[in-house]
């Protein structure tokens, strides 16, 4: 039995699928099981109770346990839980205290390191699906405003997370790693819009704003905490003056090359 919190997310719905395919039993957690919509054949469960009896293996997003593990990692231990996949970030490459976003992750890694299980850590870039926060302004023909138009990043499809993270729970190739993860290409945000209005068939545009004004409107929405917000605008501005890495991972784990872009905007628009 396989144990997946987050199941109903970007990355683990993804994940439940990749799986089934493979013949195992999966036991999905999501905070209402009524609206989770998945195969009829997956053993779902409401996160708070965190049901572990026969689970070997467990797919760990930290998203779910944003204010810490509590008492997680004890219970896994103590229930038998042999295996941890951590769905980890390429921010935890930087050991800087004001990047609260690789602190969170690290702090959880060394955790996890600690308890003696088996473990793997996947740290992708930056997710393509965080593009959807466009959608409705690409869709209503206003301009996307973003600071920093000249950084780079390769942003990368939630399906190839997931199948790296498939990878590390059925086979024992990524035990102890910590692969970094991207998509296949660097591009700018501009460039993505433009990809994005092309899959979406409407004109799309950019509009470059200064990073005052994009911390101000980040720190407007509930879910975004200040050291969250200028973590990733620290991100950005160093991306605008270094060139970006393209990891082989996706296609040396998992056989294929990773995603484009433009084939995630093709699936999601």
């Amino acid at each position: 039995m396989i144990l997946v919190t987050g199941a109903t997310g970007n990355v683990g719905r993804h994940l439940v699928g990749e799986l089934l395919c493979a013949d195992v039993k999966v036991r999905a957690l999501t905070r209402d099981p009524a609206t989770a919509r998945l195969p009829g054949e997956v053993e779902v469960a409401r996160t708070d109770e965190m049901p572990l009896d026969g689970v070997t293996s467990m797919f760990l997003n930290p998203a779910v346990f944003w204010t810490g593990l509590g008492d997680v990692l004890e219970r896994a231990r103590d229930h038998g839980v042999r295996r941890i996949v951590m769905l980890s970030s390429s921010a935890a490459l930087d050991d800087d205290p004001r990047n609260a976003i690789g602190a969170h992750h690290l702090e959880l890694e060394r955790a996890i390191e600690a308890t003696g299980l088996e473990w793997t850590f996947v740290r992708p870039g930056e997710f393509a699906t965080n593009a959807l926060a466009w959608a409705d302004t690409i869709r209503a023909g206003e301009p996307v405003r973003e600071p920093y138009a000249r950084a780079r990043s390769a942003p990368i499809h939630e399906r190839d997370i997931a199948a790296v993270a498939a990878r590390a729970l059925l086979s024992d190739g990524l035990v102890g790693a910590k692969p970094v993860l991207s998509g296949p290409e660097a591009l700018t945000h501009p460039e993505m819009v433009e990809i994005i209005g092309a899959a979406a068939g409407v004109p799309a545009r950019f509009e470059e704003i200064s990073p005052e004004q994009a911390r101000e409107e980040m720190l407007s929405r509930p879910y975004m905490r200040e050291g969250i917000v200028d973590a990733l605008l620290r991100v950005r501005a160093e991306a605008a003056d270094r060139d970006v890495e393209i990891s082989p991972e996706v296609e040396r784990i998992t056989g294929r090359p990773a995603r484009t872009f433009a084939e995630w905007a093709a699936d999601h628009f």
